[in-house]
């Protein structure tokens, strides 16, 4: 982006195309364009100048748009112990001017202002209404925004209340389930056991029937 440093009415400004100014009064009259031939710095995109003090056949153009006061100063003088006390204001002349072109050195035209905006109190209007539109607009979404956010919250609660009851319910059958398998694993075992014990008796119960059926051995004298 290029600029210039101009020198006028003792201050030094930093100005661009299409920049509006408020320096020290103009004798000019309102719409008419103005030459700052006072140029100490330029700044192009590629290059820059600065001047020694000033910068030879450089320039900036610019239109007067309003000749006004500035806001009021308020000055206020007092004495101790001499009861003098003075009070009053001050507002200083100045004139609105609009930056239109820069030039270089060489007469170059550095960089230029576009075509300016009407601007009336009906078009002042309608952007402030527009603006109000557009934040309300934005408060209302924001709102929106939020009252969507609580209930999406709300159903996310509801939700995981009702997993976590279902995954209860679940543990809860699974723990049934397992205690029920448990004391039918319980009975099997205690009646194999008890069915071992049964055959063991039944065995031992053979073996001396036919231990009392066997003949004792007799043995033969000579």
């Amino acid at each position: 982006m290029s600029f210039a440093i101009i020198q006028t009415g003792g201050k030094q400004y930093k100005v661009s195309a299409s920049e509006i100014l408020r320096i020290e009064r103009l004798n000019n009259e309102e719409g008419k364009t103005v030459e700052f031939k006072n140029v100490l710095f330029l700044n192009d995109d590629k290059t820059t100048e600065i001047g020694n003090p000033n910068i030879e056949g450089a320039k900036v153009e610019a239109t007067i748009l309003k000749n006004i006061k500035n806001k009021t100063i308020i000055v206020f003088k007092k004495r101790r112990r001499k009861n003098s006390r003075k009070k009053y204001g001050h507002r200083q002349p100045i004139s609105l001017i609009r930056i239109t072109k820069i030039f270089s050195k060489n007469g170059k035209l550095i960089s230029q202002a576009g075509p300016q905006k009407q601007t009336t109190k009906r078009i002042v209007k309608s952007e402030q209404a527009r603006n109000e539109q557009k934040a309300e607009a934005k408060k209302t979404g924001i709102e929106e925004h939020k009252q969507i956010k609580k209930a999406l919250k709300k159903i996310e609660i509801k939700e995981k209340s009702e997993r976590e009851i279902k995954a209860k319910e679940t543990r809860e059958e699974q723990e049934k389930v397992a205690k029920k398998y448990n004391e039918e694993e319980k009975k099997r075992l205690v009646l194999a056991q008890e069915k071992i014990k049964s055959t063991t008796k039944q065995s031992d119960l053979a073996k001396k029937k036919t231990e009392s059926k066997k003949k004792p051995l007799r043995i033969k004298k000579k």
